[in-house]
């Protein structure tokens, strides 16, 4: 089964989310932590988060998405944006013990003309400090598109800060579609050779989820717009040989088009109509 679903607003609480989904037709979903803009984080009601666990088994719901508020940026020249991004992610770990065996995704950041390689030391400092043996979390890196100094706009990048992190088994990837696009790897002609490239620098078994999203730029834009699936430069059909890759089918698919629900509703049920069962 195609596991997919859409970003969802968590302002109405983890059990308003799972139906939310059910409505759309999907079976996971991505939500922020906390206020996406800012810093703010609603706190956790245990009884919502409960209901919401004994809604999760009974529907069968993929694994969760959790995304960083946009804010976060751990390789600020800025020292103070650097603590903020440090506090702000060690609770957010902590916050995601509530629902455990989920995966907490980032940007790694922007290194702000400090250079990539000081970026990256930042980056992984973070990481070995916020990472624990015991959390059940697995915090994800997320392939970037390359828009001015952010980090991550390479698999070769990604994998420098694998590398540093001590606490490596509870590290992956999440491969954004529009990203790479931007960033120049051509997953519309040579998805394959994407696949093998990802395989080669970073190891497939890293790769957990796929922020599953048209592009608005032609690819090595650098330019991260994103666009309503088939109505970009990647296209229907590109995006369908995505889902059904072997290599990707399995994981999660997360839908960030600028869409309203009934936009998230149809490219569910387009999406699972072009999936093909094995």
């Amino acid at each position: 089964m195609l596991k997919i679903g859409n970003h969802l607003s968590s302002s109405g609480g983890y059990e308003a989310m799972g139906k939310k989904a059910l409505e759309l037709g999907a079976n996971t979903f991505a939500f922020f932590t906390r206020n996406p803009r800012g810093g703010k984080a609603k706190a956790i009601d245990p009884e919502d988060v409960g209901r919401f666990r004994r809604l999760a088994e009974e529907q069968e719901f993929a694994t969760l998405v959790a995304h960083a508020p946009y804010t976060l940026n751990p390789c600020s020249a800025d020292e103070g944006l650097r603590e903020f991004a440090k506090n702000t992610f060690a609770d957010d770990l902590a916050r995601m013990e509530y629902t455990p065996g989920n995966y907490y995704n980032f940007h790694p950041g922007s290194h702000v003309k400090q250079g990539v390689d000081v970026g990256i030391r930042y980056i992984t400092q973070m990481l070995n400090v916020a990472l624990t043996p015991q959390q059940t979390t697995i915090v994800l890196l997320e392939t970037m598109s390359g828009k001015g100094s952010e980090v991550g706009r390479s698999f070769e990048e990604l994998r420098q800060i694998l590398d540093g992190v001590q606490c490596s088994d509870k590290m992956g990837v999440c491969l954004d579609t529009c990203h790479v696009w931007d960033a120049g790897y051509d997953i519309v002609k040579d998805l394959d050779g994407v696949v093998a490239e990802f395989d080669r620098v970073i190891g497939l078994e890293r790769l957990k989820a796929v922020h599953l999203n048209d592009s608005m730029n032609p690819m090595g834009s650098h330019k991260d717009r994103h666009a309503r699936i088939g109505e970009g430069e990647i296209g229907l059909e590109a995006l369908v040989r995505v889902i059904n890759h072997p290599a990707l089918r399995d994981l999660p698919f997360i839908l960030e088009t600028p869409n309203d629900d009934a936009g998230y509703a149809g490219e569910i049920a387009l999406m699972r109509s072009r999936y093909e069962q094995r």
